[in-house]
């Protein structure tokens, strides 16, 4: 038995145990499409070394097995992640410390940037675009970038409101740090490298605490607008295929008319997706705003099934059609088949919006501040696709970012009531109506449904206090017991529950409309329409 090099004693068997994993590494890593024939004993020397060996011994046996392969990484990885802390590759068993060494594993048995990039070309002049992006994504999800063991365990249902079915989901892909991990962060000394999640030199960047590793991300060059962007996958998969596309320059993010040729160059390669950015300003905007990207995927999400409310022609824009779409948010929806009308339509009304203000419905263009200098509240969430016929189709969701005394955190935010379930910015995810809610819910939903099914005592003092899990949800609690009791079926609370949660998701994006839908709101929609040179259509 050849025992590791350097690390903490291991006994025998643990040593052969992780050498039998890595040698099943190797298989799953050749079964997947990882490396080739040829890459063999490269990899498996990289892995032996990794870990101290200086011999096979168990990883010549298993990497020539029969045994079946796994569909993922995780299985195959968990032992050998094991081994590595217990011979202090990493400084402890957190979950942080576990993914900084699966990346560096992983990547070790990946295809260079290059070589991954040149097979997807190969793959899209041979066999379309649609083949090569399957491939990536089948790449992505066998190199363990995209957790898939992870991703399973978010919640998901839909909820059928009055707007369409509404997608709601509880994020438990992205995990929460512990007390120990976030100790170390603490005590770091600040890092500029990578500048930030997005920048392009975090391919094979191999993590620290406060940032995660990156030695199996894998991206694909692009020229968009005749500047140099990137595609990727992003690794917590909110819905299918869900992609980034960022810029090689670390710059803000920034909606402008060059952001529409942008969206359509996009398209034009990836007929298949469809591709948005997040609002460029605070609040409305993303989690990101200091590098601008896009994010893209194959996914019918509610708002593009929307119907629509009214229609407008342009005497400007003859090819072109223009709808409000009968979505929480204010939407409009441009259509046609030249991408460059549709470019000029979309930069007239974007320019429109920034400078419209209209106090009878709370929107303000610009603030004019202490030094005099004017501050801007309106943007827009544009959304781009291709439908089958060809035609180009974008919407604009008109977005205001002012605050008030009254709606410290936005005006056109989720308002306080709603805050237990979702307090975070509406980005371009949840406008399109994909809830992406914390991952403390499914927690605090499993004690209410037990409360409501009598399986937890209720206890509305212990509630009130501000230190008790369910203290945010206090009030809503008590409304749901005085109107349901403490003895219904604990499938009937599950199910009310998740009525419940997607009943206030909708109501968190009607709060996220700057027109509301009543009459005053309906009206100075119409009105702001009309300023923009459009003229209603008669059904």
């Amino acid at each position: 038995m050849t025992e590791p090099t350097s690390g903490a004693p291991v006994t025998p068997e643990q040593a052969r145990q992780a050498q039998a994993a890595i040698g099943r590494l190797v298989r799953y890593a050749l079964h997947h499409g990882l490396i080739r024939p040829a890459d063999r004993d490269w990899a498996l020397n990289a892995l032996l070394d990794l870990f101290g060996f200086t011999e096979p011994g168990a990883a010549g046996e298993t990497a020539a097995g029969s045994e079946p392969v796994p569909a993922e990484a995780a299985p195959v990885l968990a032992p050998l992640i094991d081994y590595g802390i217990a011979v202090g590759l990493v400084p402890d068993d957190t979950t942080t410390s576990r993914d900084l060494l699966d990346a560096r594993i992983m990547g070790l048995i990946m295809p260079r940037p290059s070589e991954t990039a040149d097979a997807f070309a190969r793959l899209a002049e041979r066999e379309g675009i649609e083949a090569a992006t399957d491939a990536f994504y089948k790449l992505n999800i066998a190199s363990n970038y995209i957790r898939m063991d992870r991703v399973r365990q978010n919640e998901y249902w839909v909820h059928a409101s009055e707007y369409g079915g509404i997608e709601i989901t509880i994020n438990l892909s992205k995990p929460e740090k512990d007390p120990r991990e976030i100790a170390r962060i603490r005590s770091l000394p600040p890092s500029s490298y990578p500048k930030c999640l997005l920048c392009p030199e975090n391919v094979g960047y191999a993590g620290r605490p406060d940032h995660p590793a990156r030695q199996n991300l894998r991206v694909l060059p692009l020229k968009l607008n005749g500047e140099d962007w990137f595609f990727q996958y992003s690794p917590y998969v909110y819905y299918n295929e869900h992609s980034i596309i960022l810029r090689a320059e670390h710059v803000p993010m920034a909606i402008t008319e060059e952001t529409f040729t942008r969206l359509f160059d996009f398209l034009d390669r990836f007929p298949h997706y469809f591709v948005g950015s997040n609002a460029d300003l605070p609040i409305v905007g993303g989690s990101i705003l200091n590098h601008d990207h896009f994010q893209a995927g194959r996914h019918p999400f509610a708002m593009e099934k929307a119907e629509t409310e009214k229609m407008y022609r342009h005497p400007m824009y003859p090819g072109l059609s223009c709808a409000i779409v009968r979505w929480p948010l204010s939407v409009l929806r441009l259509s046609g088949g030249r991408r460059d009308e549709l470019g000029e339509a979309a930069a007239d009304l974007l320019d429109a919006w920034r400078n419209h203000s209209d106090p009878s419905v709370g929107i303000l263009a610009h603030t004019t501040l202490a030094d005099g200098t004017r501050q801007p509240h309106n943007t827009i969430t544009p959304i781009a696709r291709r439908k089958a016929d060809g035609r180009y189709e974008l919407d604009l969701v008109l977005r205001n970012n002012r605050t008030s005394e009254e709606h410290p955190d936005g005006i056109f935010h989720p308002h306080r009531h709603l805050h237990h379930i979702k307090r975070e910015n509406i980005g371009l995810i949840e406008v399109m109506g994909l809830a992406v809610l914390p991952g403390r819910l499914k927690r605090e939903l499993r004690q209410i449904a037990a409360i409501l099914a009598g399986d937890q005592p209720y206890d509305p003092e212990a509630c009130a206090d501000a230190a008790h899990p369910l203290h945010p949800h206090a009030g809503w609690l008590a409304e749901l017991v005085r109107a349901h009791g403490t003895s219904l079926p604990l499938s009937e609370a599950e199910r009310l529950l998740r009525e419940e949660v997607g009943r206030k998701f909708t109501e968190v994006l009607c709060d996220a409309g700057v027109f509301k839908h009543d009459d005053a709101g309906r009206a100075a929609f119409a009105a702001f329409v009309e300023s923009a040179g459009w003229r209603p259509v008669s059904p």
